[in-house]
């Protein structure tokens, strides 16, 4: 089964662009590691909503709206898209990943991980 992580933090994440070195290498490991594994089909970061635009349809109409959105509570910062037996295991990579976030960046870190399966 194929699952995509995301993950999302508040909107001060976007603060922490260009991410720390240690937390960079730390990624690059686990990142790595799931390759070699056969886990990870793919994986990204995610540009800053400033450099970012939305398109919205409301009332039959199209808009297009430029970032930065600061309406906006959440930030979705990367992604992962995974292979994975069961939604368990994919809570586990996910769980790991996470981790590996507080570890470097300390108990003050706040974010989450969304896995959704894919169809």
């Amino acid at each position: 089964m194929r699952f995509m992580m995301m993950v999302k933090g508040d909107t001060n994440y976007e603060q922490g662009i260009p991410p720390k070195p240690e937390l960079i290498a730390e990624m690059d490991k686990f990142i790595a590691e799931m390759t070699r594994d056969g886990v990870l089909l793919d994986t990204g970061g995610l540009a800053p909503t400033a450099m970012g635009a939305k398109i919205v349809v409301d009332g039959g109409k199209l808009r297009v709206i430029d970032g930065p959105f600061p309406e906006i509570k959440e930030v979705v910062g990367g992604f992962a898209v995974i292979q994975a037996k069961s939604m368990d295991e994919a809570l586990e990579l996910g769980s790991r990943f996470m981790r590996l976030h507080l570890r470097v960046l300390g108990e003050s870190y706040t974010g989450e991980c969304e896995i959704r399966q894919m169809f």
